[in-house]
């Protein structure tokens, strides 16, 4: 006697919800993530940077020319002012593009307002170049222009301290247009970060042209001029968020976008 197994039955998926029932909605819309500045809590956090990187620096300098035995001496090349493509380095660049940033919605919020804009247009791209020249270097390889000494060894400030006046100069209008505390808050932080990018190169150089630059005393001058531009940033970038706050209401970086449900084709 022949037995067939029966065949099985095709898979027909779920069943059918019931008439009345409803089936799935829409997916639900995605907030985006939105992370808000503070311009006080920046401010705590970047000078707690810049002591950070200048501290480890000094500490690294002083390990370095100080002992015998240098126990730090894996970390030297890594956190020392002194040095480029590390960990100051990087940081600094990063600074100089959020002030970058910082500047181009300044800009934004000029232009949509009907005001002048072009001297914020020229700060920010001013500040996107100095963060590219502080990993490439290219106001270093300027020197090679100069056949100078002394205190003019780093040749390139010659170029560099006219381009600053003249700069200067012309964002004075911009300086006049702002209310009197983001004024007073460009002004220091423009002193502090051209003292050190510029003012603090001259006795660098004299003493680089007296003694060299493999030794305590050059590594001291320069920690001086790097932390200088960097609390200098630091000011101004704080500076710009809280003068954003004061225009905008408040600062808020938003990421992603909301993802809204389409309704199904219609056949043709």
């Amino acid at each position: 006697m022949d037995v067939t197994e029966p065949e099985p039955e095709a898979d027909r998926g779920p069943d059918p919800k019931p008439d009345g029932e409803p089936g799935p909605g829409p997916a639900p819309a995605l907030e985006p993530l939105t992370l808000s500045l503070s311009a006080p809590g920046l401010r705590r956090a970047l000078l707690a940077i810049v002591a950070a990187l200048s501290g480890a620096s000094l500490a690294v300098e002083l390990s370095t020319y100080c002992t015998n035995r240098d126990p730090l001496e894996w970390l030297y090349p890594l956190l020392s002012l002194s040095f480029e493509q590390n960990v100051p380095t990087w940081y600094a660049s990063a600074l100089m593009l959020a002030c970058g940033v910082a500047l181009t919605l300044h800009a934004r919020s000029a232009a949509r307002a009907g005001q002048a804009s072009a001297r914020w247009w020229l700060l920010a791209v001013a500040f996107f170049y100095i963060s590219m020249d502080e990993v490439v270097g290219v106001h270093e390889a300027a020197s090679w222009w100069f056949d100078t000494d002394g205190w003019l060894y780093y040749g390139w400030v010659i170029p560099a301290a006219v381009i600053v006046l003249l700069f200067g100069l012309y964002q004075l209008a911009l300086l006049r247009a702002l209310p009197r505390r983001p004024r007073r808050q460009f002004i220091v932080a423009g002193i502090l970060y051209v003292g050190g990018a510029l003012v603090m190169e001259l006795p660098l150089g004299r003493w680089t042209a007296e003694h060299g630059s493999d030794n305590l005393g050059y590594a001291l001058i320069d920690l001086v001029e790097e932390s200088l531009e960097l609390l200098g940033a630091s000011l101004f970038l704080w500076a710009l968020v809280e003068h954003l706050e004061r225009v905008r209401g408040s600062v808020r970086v938003r990421l992603g976008a909301t993802r809204t449900s389409s309704s199904p084709a219609t056949a043709r």
